[in-house]
C-alpha cells in the first residue's frame, strides 16, 4: 500500500484486518497493556538513539517508524472498540490546543534559548 491514508480509511483498515485475520479485538483493558508495552519499545529506542544510553550487548538498533506504527495500530484499535472517530477527535484536539495555546509558547522564552 503506497498511498496516504487519512484517519478515518487508517479506523476502517485496522477494523477489516481485525475481522478478516485477528478473530476479534484483545479486550480494551489488553490494548491499554499492550499500548503501554508499544510506547515503552519505542522509549527504549529514542533512550538509545537520542538519549544517553547504549545499545546492550546483543541488542540491535530496532526500527522506530515500526514500533511508532504498532503504537498508533493499538491506538486505532482502543479508538474502534470505544466508537471514537479519530479524525473528528483529533479536529477537535488541534482546535482545543490552537484556542489555549496560540500565545503560549510563543511567549515561552525557555523555547528561544
Amino acid at each position: 500500500m503506497n498511498e496516504d491514508i487519512t484517519l478515518r480509511n487508517a479506523q476502517k483498515a485496522v477494523h477489516e484486518w481485525i475481522t478478516k485475520y485477528g478473530v476479534r479485538y484483545f479486550s480494551e483493558l489488553t490494548n491499554m497493556a499492550i499500548l503501554t508495552e508499544e510506547v515503552g519499545e519505542v522509549a527504549r529506542i529514542i533512550a538509545r538513539k537520542y538519549g544517553d544510553q547504549s545499545l546492550k550487548k546483543n541488542e540491535t538498533n530496532s526500527d522506530l517508524g515500526d514500533e511508532l506504527a504498532d503504537v498508533l495500530w493499538v491506538i486505532i484499535c482502543l479508538a474502534n472498540q470505544t466508537g471514537i472517530d479519530l479524525n473528528e477527535a483529533f479536529i477537535k484536539n488541534l482546535e482545543k490546543k490552537t484556542n489555549r495555546d496560540q500565545l503560549r509558547h510563543l511567549n515561552n522564552d525557555k523555547l528561544f534559548t
